[in-house]
């Protein structure tokens, strides 16, 4: 499953080192930023896997967030008492079951996801209990035999660089992937949400690599 964000561009290299045979699946679902689309397309290219995309359509229009209408100003913290929202709901719960069905009628089943719990931002299917659950009822509901990888699930973003980097693409994580929410790629524009989280670790990372290398 692939945005061509940072996470999602890892967890495509994590495969590709862990399979033989590798294809991504992008979803267009409203969102404001299309440019996330043409770098997934581009970066699958650069990886030499197979690119394919699904419209969904606007399945974001049935609840108000963030990242699909243009008038909502964006939550910057995530709320005390409810989810951000930048919060698309339902949305891991679609596209992961329309990506077990595009696999299974191609013959796959092993789906990789670049959800996390450790950075999860307060969205509920991000979680290791909803993938649980989902892996089996994805099972019961098509009678196969799934498996849901969470490369990311235990790691923070620091972890998710340095992931990046023994997978030997740190640099095209950091210049061509697209995690900010107002539509810029690379480092991004620095004060929302994704963009704090997604520098913040890169600077833990480096910061922590720079000094294991002093002590080395």
């Amino acid at each position: 499953m692939f945005s061509g964000g940072q996470d999602s561009t890892t967890c495509l290299f994590w495969a590709i080192r862990n399979f033989k045979e590798v294809h991504t699946i992008t979803f267009t679902y409203g969102q404001k930023h299309s440019a996330e689309v043409d770098m997934a397309r581009e970066i699958a290219g650069m990886a030499g896997v197979d690119f394919h995309l699904v419209d969904i359509g606007r399945i974001a229009s049935i609840g108000r967030n963030s990242l699909t209408d243009s008038s909502i100003a964006m939550d910057q913290e995530k709320p005390a008492d409810s989810c951000p929202n930048t919060f698309v709901p339902g949305r891991n719960l679609f596209f992961i079951s329309i990506a077990a069905v595009y696999g299974r009628e191609m013959g796959i089943y092993d789906i990789v996801t670049g959800v996390s719990q450790t950075d999860f931002s307060g969205y509920p299917d991000c979680r290791d209990s909803f993938i649980r659950s989902l892996n089996v009822t994805l099972n019961l509901a098509m009678d196969e035999q799934f498996v849901l990888h969470t490369p990311l699930m235990w790691i923070d973003k620091a972890q998710t660089w340095e992931l990046a980097d023994r997978l030997g693409v740190l640099d095209l994580v950091r210049e061509k992937t697209l995690t900010c929410y107002n539509g810029i790629p690379g480092d991004g524009c620095g004060h929302c949400p994704a963009c704090k989280l997604r520098n913040e670790g890169l600077k833990k990372y480096l910061d922590s690599k720079k000094n294991q290398n002093g002590q080395d």
